[in-house]
């Protein structure tokens, strides 16, 4: 059946993520295409590749050749694509969200809707309710526990590229430090950095508990991937492909979002059992120094008052 549809595929694409294969999003990815492989009886043939699989360059490298269609689908984070549409950078507001449930909320409506034209206007088009789940994040460290924003005084810790976790840490007093992902194990085990940042999902799937011992559940920023296709490869599918793409992101998105939320939540016993020490500090003393340092005025300027606005529609003042 499989080796009759690809044989058929008038249109064939790459689904490229820099996640590994047995993480929180390519199974899901896999699933995806798979069903639409089927759906569309074999006409669209997507392949998923993990660990970008040899596609060289940074993270804003590889959304040029979406752009320039020289690739089809990838995954990435609002704070990374920054530099191509900086109201983007809203996706990882720090202390904006209670949960889940105002996130889904807000990108899955008109404040996402006004994202995703931001985007298409750029040559890059965010498929609808295509808004993958990574997580809450939190730091973990190599040897200093974080408990206050007084214990990141100094603190090397990695973050992706994007200028909001640069500023954000920053001002919380802690040295950022720009890592790739495939590379952070290493950084840490060699000690060029003294933590990280990310969901307790990418702890796991990394296996950084083998190279930090404590994490405090911060919930300091939410952090997901945006299922980006080259919007010159979308306009090249017809319609009723299309379609079926829209539909089975919703379906297999809403899935990976419910799988992601609980394997999140699971995750602080099974991190505790590996020999992590886990703190719960109090978030508001984080956001209290994010206030002081005057980091909300300046990211209301960034980000742009039509962003902001739509946002604060959804979960209210933000400071």
């Amino acid at each position: 059946m499989i080796e009759g549809t690809q044989r058929a595929a008038q249109w064939r694409g790459r689904q490229y993520h820099y996640l590994s294969a047995d993480s929180h999003v390519h199974p899901f990815l896999v699933d995806l295409w798979a069903e639409v492989r089927e759906r569309t009886g074999g006409r669209l043939d997507v392949t998923v590749h993990a660990g970008n699989e040899g596609l060289p360059g940074s993270h804003l490298e590889i959304v040029q050749r979406l752009i320039d269609g020289d690739i089809e689908f990838y995954v990435l984070m609002g704070g990374i694509l920054g530099p191509v549409v900086p109201a983007l950078e809203i996706q990882g507001l720090p202390f904006a969200f209670r949960d889940h449930a105002e996130v889904h909320a807000a990108f899955d409506g008109p404040l996402g809707d006004y994202l995703r034209a931001e985007l298409l206007a750029k040559g890059v088009y965010a498929l609808p309710r295509g808004l993958l789940e990574n997580g809450f994040r939190h730091i973990s460290t190599v040897s200093r526990p974080v408990a206050s924003p007084d214990d990141l005084a100094d603190l090397k810790i990695r973050i992706p590229e994007g200028r909001m976790f640069e500023d954000a840490f920053a001002s919380l007093g802690a040295r950022p430090v720009q890592v790739n992902i495939l590379k952070m194990y290493q950084a840490l085990a060699e000690g060029r950095v003294d933590g990280q940042e990310n969901p307790l999902a990418v702890t796991e799937a990394l296996k950084l508990y083998e190279v930090t011992k404590f994490v405090s559940l911060t919930y300091h920023m939410w952090s997901g991937f945006n299922l980006l296709a080259s919007a010159r490869f979308w306009r090249s599918l017809p319609a009723d492909i299309q379609d079926t793409v829209l539909t089975s992101v919703a379906q297999h998105v809403a899935r990976q979002r419910a799988h992601t939320d609980a394997f999140n939540r699971e995750l602080e016993t099974r991190l505790t059992a590996r020999g992590m020490t886990v703190l719960h500090p109090n978030r508001a003393s984080f956001h209290a120094r994010l206030i002081e340092s005057g980091f909300y005025r300046r990211w209301k300027t960034g980000l742009g008052t039509k962003a902001w606005g739509l946002l604060e529609q959804s979960v209210g003042s933000l400071g």
